[in-house]
């Protein structure tokens, strides 16, 4: 990291990964801070004024969903896959994580997938603390302000965030075995591991199969189905289920 202060490496591992550094270009979208305890209502007309719902919506219309839960589910399954993309992508390459604070992190609501994310100041941080930097930094505040402003479930909120935590480690395993890094493989799998054991994600998948306990409710969109690690064999309704619905 030191020696690429634009964390430039990140993009060979795709797109969930890439994290843009410095000042956003265009405009001056919010940090994450502000965007975790916004809740004026008049986001139709301003994304700044509730970046969180005013996500929610884009996902809703360009889904075709009517359920805003779902889409807040999806929405948040992605922007969860982005923080842990980075953050543990960052470990196994440079064997530190970016400082996420959410005050250094801006964030363009309405951009296209996946979510666009700019760090205005690159500062590294020692391994051990990707949990304090994304689950206690992003993932709570997160679904605080969610779950304040729509009907979701908690379970749901950490079945996602263990969900695309596996999608990440998944995602970093297949591009060390295509180069040759096998020692950033085993780095971020470990970190997993730890990060697993924490109680908000501990029991989250099924330890045999790491299929997920919970579901992201994506069968619920027009034409959805199941993903691959859903707790469903079928969507509900169709035939019994595997595991407990959301």
């Amino acid at each position: 990291m030191d020696h690429d202060p634009g964390l430039t490496a990140l993009a060979a591992l795709g797109d969930f990964f890439v994290l843009r550094t410095g000042r956003p270009p265009h405009g001056r979208p919010p940090t994450l801070a502000e965007a975790y305890v916004a809740r004026d209502a008049d986001v139709e007309r301003e994304v700044y004024a509730n970046p969180v719902i005013f996500r929610v919506r884009k996902v809703a219309r360009s889904l075709r969903t009517t359920e805003p839960r779902v889409a807040a589910s999806i929405a948040h399954l992605g922007f969860a896959a982005r923080l842990w993309s980075v953050a543990l992508g960052s470990a196994a390459l440079y064997g530190r994580v970016p400082d996420l604070d959410p005050r250094l992190l801006r964030w363009d609501a309405d951009a296209s997938a996946p979510d666009e994310l700019w760090l205005t100041e690159v500062r590294g941080l020692p391994v051990e603390r990707i949990g304090e930097v994304v689950r206690e930094g992003h993932l709570v505040p997160l679904a605080r302000s969610l779950r304040a402003q729509l009907q979701l479930s908690e379970r749901l909120l950490w079945g996602n965030a263990a969900s695309a935590l596996m999608g990440a480690v998944r995602q970093v395993d297949h591009w060390a075995a295509a180069n040759g890094h096998a020692e950033a493989a085993s780095r971020a799998r470990a970190l997993a591991a730890d990060l697993f054991a924490h109680p908000t994600l501990r029991g989250t998948l099924d330890p045999v199969t790491r299929r997920r306990r919970s579901c992201c409710l994506y069968y619920r969109l027009p034409g959805g189905g199941l993903c691959g690690d859903c707790c469903f064999d079928r969507p509900p309704g169709t035939r019994s289920r595997r595991g407990p619905r959301s």
